[in-house]
This record gives C-alpha cells, sequence and structure tokens, in this order.
C-alpha cells in the first residue's frame, strides 16, 4: 500500500512536469519544488550528459564539469541505456 502511495505522488509530479509548455513556467515551478544547489545538481548532471553524447571521455568530463566520479558513472550508464538523456538532450 504504501508503495502504491508513492508511486501516485511520483505519477503526480511527472504528470505535473510534463503539463508545463512555456520554459518560464519550468523554471517557476522548479524554483519552488527544489533548493538553489538541488536545481544546480540537476543541471550539472544534464550538462554531463551532454558531453557523454557529444563524445568526451571520463576524463575530459570530469575536466569540464563539478561532478563526482560516482556520479558520472551513473549518468553514463543512464545515458548508454537508459531512456531519457539521449531523446532530450540534443547535441550539435
Amino acid at each position: 500500500m504504501e508503495q502504491d502511495v508513492r508511486q501516485k505522488k511520483l505519477n503526480d509530479l511527472y504528470a505535473l512536469i510534463a503539463s508545463i509548455d512555456r520554459a518560464d513556467d519550468c523554471r517557476a515551478l522548479f524554483e519552488d519544488l527544489c533548493t538553489v544547489k538541488e536545481l544546480e545538481n540537476m543541471a550539472e548532471r544534464c550538462y554531463a550528459a551532454r558531453l557523454l553524447l557529444e563524445g568526451n571521455t571520463y576524463n575530459q568530463v570530469m575536466a569540464k564539469s563539478d561532478i563526482s566520479s560516482a556520479t558520472l558513472s551513473r549518468i553514463s550508464r543512464c545515458v548508454q541505456y537508459g531512456n531519457g538523456y539521449s531523446r532530450f538532450l540534443k547535441t550539435e
């Protein structure tokens, strides 16, 4: 039962985010939901993922970003096997 409530809360959050169609509205929501540090951490993860998708090595990503090797390893797995980063982060 507790897992069902947790999943409903997560689904509600995802639906709320998916319903936003303007960057300004998205920014306002995330600024209400998250601390500055949480937003910076998420932005840094997206930046590291973009660098990996562009072909940068671990060492290059570590030099260009402020991210731990453990977090970079997780991001790399998500880039390689996940569903999000490669679909939503466009490289140029």
